[in-house]
């Protein structure tokens, strides 16, 4: 099976690993077939542990190659760390801007993004898919810097960061299935909203890695664009979100946790 992986070209390993992610994306709502709430601090703890794995994702798989990377050639390392981080951070502010979202919480009337007379279970599922296209965008990155044959990119750091990212995305899918439920829905309308709330990390990957693919001379910027993203992500959403609630010892521990097991999944398997 892993060397039938292997043997793929990028994209298609982009592709499948997206999927993974996407799948157990789907696996974290269908917790709302057992459950009809979720204790807040749990879920705080959730988000904190999703903030921790995207912050070490963000450098261990991301900036470090990245810097790695450009450090080969005549530009100096810094430059498209920092161009591309930034570029990526605004990028996802004028994503926040333009896509009507809600964050779970709030009154519907406090809706960020353009005006619109969607129901909130929608606005609810957009804010959560807004977090997953700098993770699909990230992986999909990943798998195609493979195409440019560099020692500071390989299949293990790929597989390692797509391995993170589904797991953080089991409590993400419960963190948006069960809230709906709790907002009315039904248990298999929750699951179809949680799930799809995925579905943007294949399409983001596969766009990432044929970017990559296309563009070799691109790779340390994209990776860093990633980076970027997900830092944005992070602190303008899920930390926030997390600390809510005022469970601030629960969500910081969840992000210690999650950061602690992606740095050890990019460090063993990388």
């Amino acid at each position: 099976m892993i060397q039938w992986f292997k043997e793929l070209d990028p994209v298609m390993q982009a592709l499948f690993a997206t999927l993974f992610t996407w799948f157990v994306t789907a696996l974290g709502a269908a917790l709302v077939f057992a459950f009809k709430k979720i204790n807040q601090k749990v879920l705080n703890g959730m988000l904190g542990f999703a903030a921790g794995v995207m912050i070490a994702a963000s450098f261990w798989s991301l900036l470090a190659p990245a810097i790695e990377m450009a450090s080969e050639t005549n530009t100096p390392a810094w430059i498209p760390a920092v161009v591309g981080f930034l570029a990526g951070g605004a990028f996802l502010w004028l994503v926040d801007k333009l896509l009507p979202h809600l964050h779970m919480g709030y009154p519907t009337e406090e809706a960020e993004g353009i005006k619109t007379g969607w129901q909130r279970s929608v606005l609810l599922v957009l804010a959560i898919t807004l977090h997953n296209i700098p993770e699909g965008l990230a992986v999909g990155v990943a798998f195609g810097a493979l195409s440019a044959n560099l020692p500071s990119a390989t299949l293990q750091g790929a597989m390692a960061l797509a391995l993170g990212i589904g797991i953080q995305n089991f409590p993400e899918g419960a963190a948006v299935s069960i809230p709906l439920r709790r907002e009315g829905l039904s248990r298999t309308k929750s699951f179809l909203y949680g799930q799809a709330s995925g579905l943007v990390e294949p399409m983001a990957g596969v766009l990432g890695a044929l970017a990559v693919v296309a563009m070799k001379p691109i790779l340390p910027y994209a990776l860093s664009f990633a980076a970027g993203a997900m830092i944005y992500v992070v602190v303008e959403e899920l930390i926030p979100e997390a600390q809510l609630n005022r469970n601030t010892d629960v969500a910081t521990v969840g992000a210690m946790l999650g950061f602690a097991i992606m740095m050890v999944l990019d460090v063993a398997l990388g």
